[in-house]
C-alpha cells in the first residue's frame, strides 16, 4: 500500500508563491501518473495538473501560465509551483498517483495540505 506525503501548503499574499510536494512511498514498482486536485468550500474537487508517462502533462485553464507541475520520477516525488496566487486560488490541494502498488493496480489520494490566498 501507498504512502502519499504532501507539504508545502500555507498562507500567501495575492501575487506570492508556493510550492508543494508530495512524496510516495511503499512497494510500489511502477507509477502511472501523479497529480494535483484542488476543493474549495462548496465547490467539487478539480484537476489543477498532472503528469503522466512520457512527459505528458495536463494543466487545467484556471491555473494555466501560472502554475507548473514537474516530477522526480527517481524519488517518486511530485511538485506544483504556483506562482501569482489568486485569492480563487484558496482550496484544499490533493496529491494523487496511480500505479501498480505491490501486484495490484490502483489509485492512492494524499490527505491534503492547504493554500490560502488573502490579503
Amino acid at each position: 500500500q501507498a504512502q502519499l506525503v504532501e507539504s508545502g501548503g500555507g498562507s500567501v499574499q495575492p501575487g506570492g508563491s508556493l510550492r508543494l510536494t508530495c512524496a510516495a512511498s511503499g512497494n510500489i514498482p511502477a507509477i502511472y501518473a501523479m497529480g494535483w486536485y484542488r476543493q474549495a468550500p462548496g465547490k467539487q474537487r478539480e484537476l489543477v495538473a498532472d503528469s503522466r508517462s512520457f512527459g505528458t502533462t495536463t494543466v487545467a485553464d484556471s491555473v494555466k501560465g501560472r502554475f507548473t507541475i514537474s516530477r522526480d520520477s527517481a524519488k517518486n516525488t511530485v511538485f506544483l509551483h504556483m506562482n501569482n496566487l489568486k485569492p480563487e486560488d484558496t482550496a484544499v490541494y490533493y496529491c494523487n498517483i496511480e500505479g501498480t502498488f505491490g501486484s495490484a493496480r490502483g489509485s492512492y489520494w494524499g490527505k491534503g495540505t492547504l493554500v490560502t490566498v488573502s490579503s
